[in-house]
């Protein structure tokens, strides 16, 4: 501050000067100028102060980058456009007005505008309300996901919406301590991947299959659609009672279990959790242990498919002490607060 002031007395006490003492004075520091150029160091060190006086002064005479010695113009015209920045920033900062979304909202109105492409501004700031999230709807509609075409539902929504009018079945073989063959019958509804029956026979006739079909699911609750595979087993009579019941038989094509996969999946289960580690005695032996499967497989075991929770919804136990309950003689464990 001391240099401006210095610097200010100066000018003004050139202005009653006359013209040949300037000049010689001139003529003095730009000798002053060239030893401090042969004798200091090459770079030297601007303060603010500095830089302010020769980007006024640029900026007053742009001629005077012809006078300059100790410095570049180029460097002069670097602090000038530095100082622009900053006065611009300056003037442009924010001054109240509406509050900023922060990046946790914008991001939930992005997912929502994805999960939900039939929604729109109106009903995603709706929910938004109901959340307490305080939002216009004018910045919900700026940071909904954009769309090229109209809004359509994803294959996965599609299928989960067709999930509950389709069941699957398969039939299955386990050998008996005297290396008899069981057959086993499994129905699982694909809504929830929940085991709808589990048959046991020695025989598998189409007449025994078809009276399975029907203590299953009765008159009233059958299935649209019933996956099979393409066995012999499934005759003419079960055909019949298939369409008597309103269902409609999806056989799948020959040497393709994976158009099963719900249910190849849940007897690969059965056996690797259960029937791997039980010797069966007989048949009703084999009829009492997959009814106690069943039972766990339902109302307790747990799915990632249906986001950690039980085909049958299980409640979240959240007061009291753990108990441990074995299940299949403790070749499983059921935990409860009671």
């Amino acid at each position: 501050m001391r240099d401006i002031v210095r610097l200010i007395v100066w000018a003004v006490v050139d202005l009653f000067r006359s013209r040949v003492a300037i000049e010689a004075e001139i003529l003095a520091l730009w000798q002053q100028i060239f030893v401090l150029r042969r004798t200091a160091p090459k770079k030297q060190t601007f303060g603010a102060i500095d830089r302010l006086v020769f980007v006024g002064l640029y900026r007053v005479f742009p001629r005077v980058l012809d006078a300059l010695a100790i410095v570049r113009p180029g460097t002069v015209i670097k602090w000038h456009r530095a100082g622009f920045r900053l006065y611009w920033r300056w003037t442009s900062r924010p001054r109240g007005g509406r509050p900023t979304v922060s990046l946790e909202i914008r991001r939930l109105v992005h997912e929502m505008s994805i999960a939900n492409p039939l929604w729109g501004a109106p009903r995603i700031h709706g929910e938004l309300l109901k959340l307490d999230i305080a939002i216009g709807q004018t910045s919900v509609a700026k940071y909904m996901a954009k769309r090229r075409g109209p809004p359509s539902q994803g294959w996965k929504t599609f299928l989960r919406n067709h999930a509950d009018g389709i069941a699957a079945m398969d039939m299955f073989v386990v050998p008996t301590i005297s290396f008899r063959l069981l057959y086993g019958l499994l129905i699982v509804g694909h809504g929830r991947r929940q085991i709808v029956w589990l048959g046991v026979t020695a025989h598998p006739t189409a007449e025994w299959i078809a009276n399975q079909i029907t203590e299953a699911f009765g008159w009233e609750r059958a299935p649209h659609y019933l996956i099979r595979d393409r066995d012999r087993a499934y005759g003419n009579v079960f055909i019949r009672r298939l369409r008597s019941m309103g269902i409609r038989d999806r056989p799948t094509s020959p040497r393709s279990p994976w158009q099963n996969g719900y249910a190849e999946r849940l007897i690969g289960s059965i056996r690797r959790e259960c029937l791997d580690h039980v010797v069966v005695f007989g048949e009703r032996h084999l009829r009492h242990v997959p009814l106690s499967y069943l039972k766990y497989y339902n109302e307790v075991r747990t799915h990632l498919s249906l986001k950690k929770d039980a085909p049958v919804s299980r409640a979240v136990e959240r007061a009291g002490s753990i108990l441990c309950r074995p299940v299949l003689g403790g070749l499983h464990h059921q935990y409860v607060r009671i």
